[in-house]
């Protein structure tokens, strides 16, 4: 949920200077490049879901892009550049004290002090209730997660030690509806930098009004099972730095290909410039990009007949292809689309929308593809990508003559879980599993639903002495969840398998020899990790 104060505090340096390079040099480019800063930023806070910061940053966009018309002279009005001065200066002091209260720093303006002071709890995770009992299954179930939540009532003030940006649980079932407003504004004006998610809300346009215009990130419908509310609260506090969008420019000027570049790098987008339309496929299996932009004229080939070519390769029929071009005929247009493309933007381009309609579409193809690659009830990756994924590793550990470890692990007597609680009891205890894989791996490991029950993970520059502390750790504290079932609650323990190359050399050799060691272990009495 939160992100690292000295990048936040950079981009912020960032947007400050282009603001004062405009001020410097007032024109219509400098303010282009001062519009496309802001909308980078605000891009940037969405997706960290720092609420407050990203609102205030949406709310000076907005203002500037009023202004982006080549109509409107340079330097602006007087009023309007002390207008839009506060204003990157107000975003400026509430990024200054968010950093403060997730690293610690001095707020803006003060000196730093001798010793750090204790800057207090910045994540912690409250729920105002009249009713606790109600919640004592998404209590017990945080605790199992290490989000151990703290209650108070409506009637209750939260302490002075409640944290500067917590996350709020607001059960707004037993608030009558008409206080529902005034308490959320409330609780927004003393905790900016909160997550507000209000639980019990009914399908109601009314109540759904009420909660959001009041200032909550989310509603939780009543009925929301629990998992599926600590599946959200684990969301937000598993944002991390995805892989940088990736474009591919085909475009014979190399001037215009160049403009579009550092218009696009502007939000952290890497290109790749195809200026010869020959080149695209060989462009395409090399870079692997995420969307082609590409002009609809270019010598001795057209951009629909580009995307046609692409087309015919199986591997590329979903990347999206949008057209930039000086071509304005609206038959061309949806010719052009039918024929292969998926956007037409014209020239000359306004780089905002620019930036915009590339990340959206993108955001898109990359949803599609988690969707092919990912399962759908854990989220971690399938069977046949979590293979390639091994290989693919496996191969950079090889190159480097260091260790990969492989372990597979299984839920003991899983099938009688389902017999005696039910599929959908056994499906959350799948994914009670797959929360604390994800909880407790590192960044570069390998996580994959390898099928049922059964889990792959890989453990790149990891020997097997040390693989197997980490996964039987993982053992242990599964073996301690509670899970939920009616008025009661049942354990399930899971056993485990570990292979390490260059013991075994292959992908395949690793997990078959892992498998082994794990039925080993089934055999020996399951609740253990073995070795093979």
């Amino acid at each position: 949920m939160l992100c690292p104060s000295e990048e936040l505090l950079q981009k912020n340096l960032a947007l400050s200077t282009t603001w004062q390079r405009y001020l410097a040099e007032p024109s219509f480019e400098s303010f282009v490049e001062l519009a496309v800063s802001i909308n980078s930023f605000t891009e940037y806070l969405i997706d960290k879901g720092i609420t407050v910061l990203h609102h205030a940053s949406h709310q000076l966009e907005q203002v500037a892009l009023a202004y982006f018309n080549r109509d409107i002279g340079h330097p602006l009005p007087q009023s309007t550049l002390d207008d839009l001065s506060e204003r990157v200066r107000a975003l400026s002091r509430l990024i200054h004290a968010h950093a403060s209260a997730t690293a610690g720093l001095p707020t803006h303006g003060q000196e730093p002090q001798q010793a750090s002071p204790d800057p207090g709890p910045t994540g912690r995770t409250w729920l105002i209730t009249q009713d606790r009992a109600a919640w004592a299954g998404l209590e017990a179930q945080l605790g199992y997660f290490g989000m151990a939540a703290e209650f108070v009532t409506w009637e209750q003030a939260l302490p002075e030690n409640a944290g500067l940006a917590p996350l709020l649980l607001l059960d707004m079932g037993g608030l009558p509806e008409t206080e529902w407003r005034g308490r959320i504004e409330t609780l927004r004006q003393r905790f900016e930098m909160a997550q507000l998610i209000c639980l019990g809300v009914r399908s109601n346009f009314d109540q759904l009004q009420q909660a959001l215009s009041g200032g909550c990130d989310s509603c939780l419908l009543e009925g929301t099972p629990t998992h599926a509310i600590i599946e959200h609260i684990m969301e937000l506090h598993e944002r991390h730095e995805q892989e940088a969008y990736r474009v591919l420019i085909v475009e014979d000027s190399r001037t215009a290909s160049h403009l579009i570049q550092r218009t696009l790098q502007e939000n952290k987008i890497v290109c790749e410039i195809v200026n010869d339309p020959c080149q695209t496929l060989n462009a395409l299996k090399l870079f692997n990009p995420d969307l082609i932009l590409m002009d609809m004229y270019m010598p001795n080939c057209t951009g629909v007949e580009v995307a046609r070519i692409i087309r015919q390769h199986n591997e590329f029929l979903s990347t999206p292809i949008v057209y930039l071009s000086g071509e304005t005929n609206v038959a061309l247009q949806v010719d052009a689309m039918r024929l292969g493309g998926d956007h037409f933007l014209t020239k000359p381009f306004n780089p905002v929308f620019l930036n915009t309609i590339i990340m959206s579409k993108i955001e898109r193809y990359r949803a599609l593809r988690r969707s092919m690659y990912h399962d759908s009830l854990t989220g971690l990756l399938n069977h046949s990508s979590g293979k390639n994924t091994l290989d693919m590793v496996m191969s950079g550990v090889a190159h480097e003559g260091g260790f990969l470890s492989v372990a597979m692990m299984d839920i003991d007597h899983f099938k009688q879980v389902n017999d005696t609680y039910g599929h959908p009891v056994g499906d959350q205890v799948i994914r009670g599993l797959s929360w604390l894989l994800k909880q407790r791996l590192r960044k570069q490991d390998i996580l994959c639903r390898y099928g049922g029950e059964e889990f792959l993970i890989g453990l790149p520059h990891t020997d097997g002495e040390e693989a197997f502390a980490m996964v039987d750790r993982i053992r242990q504290d599964f073996a301690q969840i509670r899970h939920p079932y009616r008025d009661s609650h049942f354990l399930a323990t899971a056993s485990g398998g570990i292979a390490t190359f260059p013991l075994h050399q292959t992908g395949d050799a690793l997990i078959k020899a892992a498998d082994e060691a794990l039925y080993r272990a089934k055999r020996d009495g399951r609740n253990r990790i073995c070795r093979s």
